[in-house]
């Protein structure tokens, strides 16, 4: 019994409520004041309160004992009624605690007032002696008024005592009442069960009577009588001791039983009830009831009768399951029939079943999952396949086989593994077939395929409905066909289209499980049938290869009632289901669970209804069971079984065969981890989830035709119309597309192209080509793109431009011209002055230029001087040479040779930088004296849309839409131009005119116009978007994508660039003008050869001063000693001065400085010998 539905439950709820009250009002009387009113009020409604739930939870305690012992027969256990003991002593203590506190708070309340009344002294102000003899009659008054209430409080005290008392001996008579009621339940149960044998066994004579009476004459009929008023008697003495046992209970005073009643819901309301309505309990049976529904004469049931069986039969032949216990299988036809099956799944409820094996049907499954749920019944399908049995609408509904869900996500894989688009379903119109096609719909989608056509037949549907509907199934576009169908009917789908020829090369069939469960069961084949299936691309569910498998295939051979010589999966997934209910119920009797059943009082017995419902009686351990099932995990015949969170078996997986010849190949598997493979999936489950592309793989299938070519799934219906192909009627750039005198009435380079790539596909396409348009102006690009999509047309053709909005409508081939807009300008030819050899430089690069010049002139100088005699003489002279130097290094013609290491690095870096300045400078110049200067300021499109200027655009552009959409330019500076000679005249006359600055159009337009308008405009800035020209058409055709690889044909042989060079092919100007400011040099393109120059010239001179330093520092002895100074250089105390000496060496040749070091080191050295000889002679004796 349910928590919900155990009495003690209730009762403590009641009463953890109270106490909750309870403590809540202590809380709020402990903030109260002490003398207040409002505390004293509260201080009594706390202690009633105290007292009630302390007598209830005394009373609780009694039904614990009276349950305690006979803990068996209340469904307890000895863990439970401790529980229940512990929660009784802690709502006793918390009681307690408050109850406590309450009177001693009162009772301190109590003794202050007391004392202060006691202790009150009188008023300073009034000593009279009057005064003293008053207060002294009011301590009498009060002592004596005490001394009253505690004998009243004694007393009550006493009366309480004897009530409890009496409350005790009423709680006894409670529970005596409570045992009697129990037991004459019992009685009543055990006569009303004697009663319903009686009267089945009354019936049964009475209809045997009837059929006797018809038989007899009167004279036997008056036999009759007499003989069964004789019976009556009997059975009248037979039953008196049960008759009076009823009517003494039945004349019980009825006020009587209602008091009873009252006292045993308030004082035994903790003692719970384990018999419910008329309880049957089988726990002491040992045999176990258990049904199984399925369709015997049928495909899937000729296989899984024999298979149910032999399962039944081994799990009670384990002793080590059940306990002991059998299993007895009940078995119930539901003739492929939703009603009959309805109706035999009701009577086999009647049974007392635990579960139901079955149905295989998923219509019947729908129905009697309703009846399942209310009796508490779990129900194992093991063929039920349509997704839409879920658990959180059929709790008790069970799938121990794969939903089509998952063969659905197959199939949809299989489709975009061949690059098919669309497939049309033919299927059985029931739920299985409706919701597995419904699934397969939502499953192409997110391969952004579609089913094309549903082709739906009713159950049992004669040859001739199903030759109309294949009939009009030939005509349509698609050529792949998904036939989802029962077993038992679906053979004659190949029938029939195999005498409409749709079992040729083209054609694509692919069949759900069913026919790999109609060919495993048939072993082989009839070759009749075979036939008709060659090239069928299969799906069957993948049971890994076992040797319990393999053990129960070899069993198979030896069953004697079986009708098929072969089994398909189902019936292993039967099997398996058998296995998974006794593991189950095992599991369930190890816990200590009875098996029993209850009438379930909501199925009563209406008013002049004959359907016996109230014989109906629901599983009490049915929720548990359930629970356990959907937890158990261990490997059967069929592979792991095992719920996931959805109650669907994990690891779905499916085996994908090739029929060819007498019998099948497989060519993959599919499964939820690998998707399309070659390998088992048992192998992949251990692998990251793989939902890439390019790894799906499959080996070669042999089509319909005995062809190896994957067909590509569509063609043109023979009796459909002509592709409707809508060509915009064009005003402007007729070159691209426009009205024909000739046979197709169109022509232009979009033409062209389309043409071209048409005849490059492998199969013909009807076409006509129906003008969009008026004429009088350009049509909207974006009005006819939406009529594509609005299938007003199949496709448009012509120089639709690709961008994002217009994907989303329509698909695009692959595009067949680069296209993105431009700014077009009016440009002016540029006017030549006697200063124009200027412009080419900037003046600041002008000015450092030539201050480098006399720089590096300098530099060179400074390094030469002291070696080259070129770079000596007269200061004018060798001011003369440092500028002739420095500007004829511009021509490279200086005659001066350098000779020093440094100079020479110097100058060749220099000459370096100069032959990169003339370059510069005479590229700039040519480009400046032929450029053309445009007219305005505008530079591209940020200067445009940043200025105030009027803007053009073509007429049906979606130009116009993308300068307000994205740019945020103003509409009024908009101007639609509808032809080019608008064009032309808009941008001579300029904004100041009333013309435009600019014009914004898609490049292969404005190549158009300025090859006609004489380089009178030019381009601007960059394309500021990139897009192309593609044919729209309508979403998920065919015809897109195999146009797209057309396209790529020509392109990469060459057609469309001779296409191209046949309508567009003209002379042009140069698409880029530059103003003349924009060829102009600055220093800001050369400052890196200056930092170079300046820096190599620095670092010589550095070490060039640094180097005539060091020798100027040997040189100075040598000029003190030998006076070489100037003479006009020396002061008043005749010492000479190192600057003139210094400027004076720097001015002598290096040469000279050189010899006069080594004559210094000479003559140093002499003089060392000289001294070290006169040394030796001093030091020698006289």
């Amino acid at each position: 019994m349910s928590s919900a539905q155990d009495p003690f439950y209730i009762v403590k709820e009641e009463i953890q409520d109270s106490i909750e009250k309870l403590q809540s009002s202590f809380h709020k009387w402990e903030d109260l004041r002490l003398d207040g009113d409002e505390r004293a009020h509260l201080t009594k409604e706390i202690l009633a309160g105290c007292e009630s739930i302390q007598w209830q939870v005394v009373e609780l305690e009694k039904t614990i004992s009276v349950a305690a012992r006979d803990p068996s027969w209340y469904g307890l256990t000895e863990v439970e009624l401790e529980k229940r003991r512990r929660w009784t002593s802690t709502a006793r203590t918390q009681v307690s605690n408050v109850k406590n506190a309450v009177v001693a708070g009162r009772d301190n309340l109590n003794a202050s007032a007391t004392r202060r009344e006691l202790m009150r002294l009188p008023d300073s102000n009034q000593s009279d002696r009057s005064n003293q003899y008053i207060a002294r009659n009011n301590d009498d008054f009060i002592s004596s008024e005490s001394d009253r209430q505690l004998l009243l409080i004694k007393q009550q005290d006493e009366e309480l005592d004897e009530l409890s008392a009496s409350v005790e001996r009423i709680g006894g008579v409670g529970l005596t009442i409570h045992e009697e009621l129990l037991s004459q339940e019992r009685i009543l149960d055990e006569l009303g069960t004697e009663m319903d044998s009686t009267s089945n066994r009354l019936d049964f004579v009475q209809k045997k009577v009837a059929m006797v009476m018809k038989k007899t004459s009167v004279k036997g009929q008056i036999m009759m009588i007499f003989f069964l008023i004789v019976l009556f008697i009997i059975l009248f003495v037979l039953t008196k001791e049960s008759r009076y046992q009823l009517l003494v209970f039945a004349k019980m005073d009825g006020h009587v039983l209602a008091r009873a009643a009252v006292f045993t819901m308030i004082l035994c309301m903790g003692v719970p009830v384990k018999v419910v309505g008329r309880n049957v309990s089988s726990s002491k049976q040992a045999v176990i009831n258990i049904g199984a529904l399925f369709t015997v004469n049928s495909v899937i049931g000729r296989s899984v009768k024999p298979a149910i069986k032999a399962a039944v039969d081994d799990v009670n032949s384990d002793s080590s399951i059940l306990q002991g216990k059998h299993l007895n299988l009940i078995m119930s036809d539901t003739n492929c029939s939703g009603f009959l099956g309805t109706v035999e799944a009701l009577q086999l409820m009647v049974n007392d079943v635990v579960a139901a094996i079955g149905p295989q049907s998923s219509g019947i499954a729908h129905i009697i999952s309703h009846v399942v749920n209310e009796l508490h019944v779990p129900l194992l399908s093991f063929g039920a396949t349509d997704p839409t049995l879920s658990a959180l609408q059929f709790p008790y509904f069970l799938r121990t086989t794969q939903s089509d869900y998952f063969q659905m996500q197959a199939i949809a894989d299989l489709v975009e593994y061949y690059k098919w688009r669309e497939v049309i379903a033919i299927f059985v119109d029931d739920d299985y077939g409706r919701n597995g096609i419904s699934a397969l719909g939502d499953a192409l989608a997110k391969n952004r395929a579609s089913i094309a056509y549903k082709a739906a037949f009713t159950p049992g549907a004669p040859i001739s409905d199903i030759n109309d509907l294949l009939v009009g199934v030939n005509l349509m576009e698609s050529r792949v066909y998904v036939v989802h169908v029962n077993p038992d009917s679906g053979l004659r789908v190949f029938d029939v289209a195999n005498h409409l020829g749709m079992m040729t090369s083209g054609y694509v069939w692919i069949a759900t499980d069913w026919l790999s469960s109609v060919m495993d069961s048939s072993g082989t084949m009839d070759p009749d049938e075979m036939d008709l299936l060659q090239g069928v691309v299969v799906l069957r569910h993948h049971t890994p290869d076992s040797n319990s498998k393999k053990k129960f295939s070899s069993r198979w051979n030896q069953i004697k009632d079986k009708e098929t010589s072969s089994f398909n999966p189902y019936a292993l997934y039967a099997y398996d289901s058998v296995w998974l209910l006794s593991r189950a119920l095992d599991v369930l009797l190890s816990e200590g669970e009875n098996i029993s059943f209850s009438y379930d009082p909501k199925l009563k017995e209406t008013k002049g209804s004959t359907l016996h419902l109230s014989t109906l009686r629901s599983f009490d351990q049915g929720d548990k069971l359930l629970r356990i099932l959907t937890t158990m995990n261990f490997t059967g015949l069929s592979g792991q079984i095992e719920f996931d969170q959805d109650r669907n078996l994990i690891h779905p997986a499916y085996e994908i065969l090739n029929i060819g010849g007498t019998g099948s190949r497989r060519i993959g598997y599919w499964s939820n981890q690998s998707h399309l493979s070659v390998t088992a999936p048992g192998s992949s489950y251990m692998k990251p989830l793989n939902n890439s592309a390019k790894d799906q793989k499959l080996y070669d299938v042999i089509w319909p035709g005995e062809t190896v070519k994957v067909p590509k799934g569509w063609v043109f219906p023979n009796n459909g119309k002509a592709l409707q192909i809508a060509v915009p009627y064009r005003v402007t750039y007729k070159e691209f597309g426009t009205r024909d005198k000739g046979p197709i009435g169109v022509r232009g380079y979009c033409i062209d192209v389309f043409e071209a790539a048409v005849d490059l596909l492998p199969y013909p396409v009807p076409r006509t080509y129906i003008l969009y348009g008026d004429g009088q102006r350009n049509p909207s690009f974006s009005d006819l793109v939406l009529d594509v999509s609005q299938h007003k047309y199949d496709a448009a053709v012509g120089d639709v431009t690709i961008v994002t909005n217009r994907t989303r409508i329509v698909d695009f081939t692959q595009p067949f011209m680069e296209s993105g807009l431009v700014v077009v300008v009016p440009v002016n030819k540029v006017k030549s002055s006697a200063w124009a050899f200027l412009k080419p430089f900037s003046w600041e690069m002008w000015s450092v230029t030539g201050a480098f010049f006399l720089f590096v002139g300098a530099v060179v100088w400074i390094l030469e001087h002291r070696e080259n005699h070129e770079f000596r003489g007269t200061p004018r002279q060798q001011l003369i040479t440092v500028f002739w130097f420095s500007f004829s290094t511009m021509f490279f013609a200086h005659r001066e040779n350098t000779v020093s290491t440094m100079g020479r690095m110097v100058l060749i870096l220099w000459l370096f930088v100069v032959l990169i300045i003339n370059s510069s400078y005479t590229a700039s110049l040519t480009s400046i004296l032929t450029v053309q200067q445009l007219s305005s300021q505008i530079e591209g499109i940020d200067s445009l849309a940043k200025s105030n200027v009027p803007i053009g655009v073509q007429d049906g552009s979606f130009a116009l839409n993308y300068l307000i959409d994205e740019l945020q330019i103003a509409a009024s500076r908009i101007k639609i131009m509808k032809t080019q000679d608008d064009y032309i005249d808009e941008l001579r006359k300029g904004p100041k005119g009333g013309g435009v600055a600019a014009i914004v159009d898609e490049l292969p337009y404005v190549e158009l116009f300025l090859s006609n308008v004489n380089c009178e405009f030019r381009i601007v800035g960059q394309e500021f978007t990139r897009s192309g020209w593609g044919f729209a058409f309508q979403r998920d055709s065919p015809l897109a994508v195999d146009l797209s690889t057309a396209i790529l044909q020509l392109s990469e042989n060459g057609d469309l660039q001779r296409i191209h060079d046949k309508w567009l092919s003209k002379n042009s100007c140069s698409a880029q003008g530059n103003q003349v400011d924009d060829s102009r040099l600055s220093l800001t393109s050369f400052w890196g050869l200056f930092l170079i120059c300046g820096v190599a010239c620095f670092i010589s001179l550095t070490v060039f001063f640094f180097r005539v330093y060091f020798q100027y520092r040997r040189y100075i002895p040598e000029d003190e000693e030998n006076g070489f100074e100037d003479p006009e250089s020396v002061s008043s105390d005749k010492r000479p001065s190192r600057g003139t000496s210094f400027k004076k060496f720097v001015d002598t040749k290096e040469i000279e400085i050189k010899d006069k070091l080594k004559r210094k080191g000479s003559e140093s050295k002499s003089k060392q010998q000289i001294s070290q000889i006169a040394d030796g002679q001093l030091s020698s004796p006289s």
